[in-house]
């Protein structure tokens, strides 16, 4: 998903190889350092960010150099606010362009600190409910007696995972209880919404020799998780507030 770290190697212009493993999430609370591992000659240059979605202009930071490693602290930005960066290097004293590291620029987003206590009920509850909904449309598909067993406790795993830790999970980390549908984008709250409803749907269809409604959420389910966890996530819109 968007808010696991990019990671890879790169050979810049002057020849040096550079290998990078740069974050896409960082807690409030302190300026975020990123750092890149340079193999070769002497190389500098700096990092450049700034917020995304924004109208600013580039902002240069310096490099520190620790043995191999090229780092620099990128300033803190509230929760839900977003960076975007990306290191400019070429080697000591050579004219010219420099090199972009990696090639496109990396956008991080700071979140504050979610408690144990909230995140792992949120964590185990989605994970079983996911369990269960994948046994719910086994179950149908081989033919097995009374796939409906299954509903109850997947639609209460997702709804308190989703409906009850969740929106508290999304408080503590980025300020809103709820940034979905019907209010916002946020795409993981927003498909949460739509596997509760579907296991509910089922709830209600799958009656007497019903089978088919748990298939359909079952499979519902499926498609709805495998789209990357935080895509169209909460963010601070830089273009509508004041500078």
């Amino acid at each position: 998903g968007p808010t696991w770290p990019i990671k890879g190697e790169v050979t810049i212009l002057t020849g040096e190889k550079v290998r990078f493993r740069l974050p896409r999430s960082a807690e409030v609370g302190k300026d975020l350092q990123v750092s890149v591992t340079v193999e070769g000659g002497p190389v500098t240059g700096f990092v450049r960010c700034r917020r995304v979605p924004s109208h600013d202009d580039w902002q240069l930071l310096a490099l520190a150099r620790e043995g191999n490693e090229l780092s620099a602290f990128l300033p803190e930005q509230p929760p839900a606010g977003k960076l975007a960066y990306q290191f400019m290097l070429a080697r000591d004293g050579i004219m010219g362009g420099r090199s972009a590291v990696p090639p496109e620029p990396v956008v991080v987003r700071f979140k504050g600190h979610v408690p144990l206590g909230l995140l792992l009920p949120h964590i185990v509850a989605m994970f079983l409910g996911m369990l269960t909904a994948n046994r719910a449309g086994f179950a149908v598909v081989f033919g097995e007696e009374e796939p409906r067993r299954y509903v109850w406790p997947t639609l209460l795993l997702l709804a308190f995972g989703g409906l009850v830790m969740g929106p508290l999970v999304q408080k503590a980390a980025f300020g809103a209880y709820w940034t979905g549908f019907p209010v916002g984008q946020d795409l993981t709250d927003t498909k949460t919404l739509a596997v509760v409803l579907a296991w509910v749907w089922a709830a209600v269809r799958s009656q007497g020799a019903r089978r088919w409604p748990v298939l359909v959420a079952a499979v519902l389910t499926l498609a709805v998780f495998a789209i990357p966890h935080s895509a169209l996530g909460s963010e601070i819109d830089w273009t509508k507030e004041a500078k």
